[in-house]
């Protein structure tokens, strides 16, 4: 039988230009294993928006992290107060795991 185990998984939509510190907060947070997923458009609270492939600019990337609910809570606890100022969507949630060890 496969054994499951309980994770967090903590995904961040944010502007590119705003990655390095978005990456240090994580790992202060002691969330250190993360995927970066590129972010083609969409549309939000204020609008539609786009990857212009030219500058770069706008580009946006989702940070997916999976890690213990300790590290997690760490995480957003941190992002908090750059949710609202930097336009970041933030979601959280529980997850079942193979190979637990590997995720925090």
């Amino acid at each position: 039988m496969t054994v499951m185990v309980e994770r967090r998984r903590v995904e961040v939509l944010i502007d590119e230009p705003l990655l390095p510190a978005l990456v240090e907060l994580a790992q202060a947070a002691g969330v250190s294993r993360y995927t970066l997923l590129p972010a083609l458009g969409g549309a939000g609270a204020y609008g539609r928006w786009r990857d212009d492939q030219l500058s770069g600019a706008t580009g946006k990337v989702m940070f997916l992290a999976i890690t213990t609910r300790a590290a997690a809570d760490a995480f957003v606890e941190r992002l908090e107060p750059l949710l609202d100022s930097h336009n970041l969507m933030l979601l959280s949630s529980d997850v079942e795991v193979v190979r637990g060890p590997r995720f925090g």
